[in-house]
């Protein structure tokens, strides 16, 4: 359950973070609406991730990895944002990053 409170959290915090962009410096409403909402809802799903006994540094690094990565790969692909061989290699190596954390704790 932990984990999937955790997908919501990460969900919610790339979809605050698009909407950061496209809300133009806060000048559009609804996207910047989206932003207060999408951050508030990340962060308290990432607390109740935390308060289900998930360790602090598996749960942040997943969320950070994942929404890094999720927004990299959405902003190239709808955003017109580009993505290097580099940059690509290393959304991998913050994968792996949170991988070995997630592998290498206690359970």
């Amino acid at each position: 359950m932990a984990y999937l409170l955790l997908a919501g959290a990460i969900v919610l915090e790339v979809m605050a973070t698009i909407n950061l962009r496209l809300s133009e410096g806060f000048t559009r409403l609804v996207p910047s609406v989206l932003v207060v909402i999408g951050y508030l809802g990340a962060f308290g799903l990432l607390s109740q991730v935390l308060k289900a006994g998930v360790p602090v540094g598996v749960a942040y690094g997943i969320w950070a990895a994942a929404g890094v990565a999720l927004v990299a790969i959405i902003g190239a692909v709808f955003l017109g944002d580009t993505l290097t061989p580099v940059q690509f290699g290393g959304i991998g190596l913050v994968i792996a990053g949170v991988l070995a954390l997630e592998l290498g704790a206690a359970h």
